[in-house]
């Protein structure tokens, strides 16, 4: 075994070491020594939806480098002959939470596509209209088939989970400023204040009783450190209405470098952290990266996987497209995995973006 894992750190080295043009994708390496089977299903899942999307991603600086397709789009992904929304809708029947918000206009469409051209645009619509990304997450946990994570149509209700974790629990509440992210664990960040809360302020309001509804956003932690290069890497769903790759920077111990972050009153899932007067004249400001980064969730090492895996059973799809076969490697658009939570007896409001211009 120690040789094996000799053998992949040496070719992930190698790699990281010839050079831009011939330069690996963090996907593309092999996984890292010791992870647990959670830890490499949940980045193997996150890493083919990223690749799906056409790998679009911020980097360290803060910008956008790449942007590719998006949810509401007709055009079809990498792999599979789907297209874009209908990708997203499957976020939301795979997770087994589109009953959750089904009072909004367009769900009940997305729950049975037929084909036709009316219930395209409705669910298209609600698609646009309804802020996707802890869909995204809970989609990836449940096909990951990650035991022991609380899904959800809104991110804070998996952090207090794990603020209140017990047996079984999947997921740990930590301090980002003080616990090393490793793949598995789940970054979250606050928007849609003026203040900046951290870590202490978010804890402090979990503890209380009653209900806290703040804003949230999480992105799934892919590597770290990878050859020393002192980088995060993380992907999530709906950062500019896709699954986007984050590049974060780390110190020499392996630790977030959390740069001031910037107080808008944004309650964007893309504008968090870009100051109200962010100009071509004043770049700085104008950092994606510069959020109110408030809490790592930690995979636990004795997370498990549902065992055995569910029987196949048909997913619904519109007739008129023409699947395409996938390519060695991806994994078959299949049905949802068992959800942890049963679904809430009230209807779920999801944090909800501006949707930038």
């Amino acid at each position: 075994m120690k040789f094996h894992a000799l053998i992949r750190c040496s070719l992930a080295l190698l790699l990281l070491a010839c050079g831009h043009a011939a330069a690996a994708e963090i996907c593309d390496l092999p996984p890292r020594y010791g992870l647990s089977a959670a830890a490499m299903s949940i980045v193997r899942t996150a890493c083919n939806e990223h690749r799906a999307w056409n790998q679009p991603f911020i980097d360290t600086q803060g910008r956008v480098a790449s942007l590719s397709l998006t949810e509401a789009e007709r055009g079809e992904l990498s792999y599979g002959g789907m297209s874009a929304w209908m990708r997203v809708a499957s976020y939301w029947r795979d997770s087994g939470l589109l009953q959750s918000v089904a009072d909004r206009p367009g769900a009940r469409s997305c729950m049975a596509p037929d084909g036709s051209r009316w219930s395209e645009v409705d669910c298209r619509a609600f698609l646009i209209d309804t802020p996707w990304s802890a869909a995204f997450v809970s989609w990836v946990m449940a096909r990951a088939g990650v035991a022991g994570f609380h899904a959800s149509a809104r991110h804070l209700d998996y952090i207090r989970a794990a603020y209140r974790a017990q047996d079984g629990d999947a997921y740990t509440f930590t301090d980002p400023e003080n616990s090393k992210p490793e793949p598995g664990d789940l970054l979250c960040l606050l928007r849609g204040r003026d203040d900046v809360v951290g870590f202490a302020g978010l804890s402090a309001a979990l503890s209380r009783t009653g209900a806290v509804g703040w804003p949230s956003h999480c992105d799934i932690v892919i590597a770290a450190n990878v050859g020393g290069d002192r980088t995060l890497y993380l992907i999530g769903g709906n950062v500019f209405n896709t699954v986007m790759m984050r590049k974060l920077p780390l110190d020499r111990t392996g630790r977030l470098v959390l740069p001031k972050p910037l107080a808008t009153g944004d309650g964007s899932e893309d504008g968090v952290g870009v100051a109200l007067d962010c100009s071509p004249a004043r770049e700085s400001q104008c950092d994606l990266n510069r959020r109110d980064w408030a809490a790592l969730l930690k995979l636990r090492p004795t997370a498990r996987l549902i065992a055995p895996p569910p029987q196949a059973l048909p997913t619904v799809t519109p007739t008129t497209p023409t699947q395409t076969p996938m390519p060695p490697g991806f994994p078959r658009v299949v049905p949802p995995r068992p959800v942890q939570q049963p679904v809430p007896a009230t209807p779920v409001e999801p944090d909800k973006p501006i949707k930038p211009l």
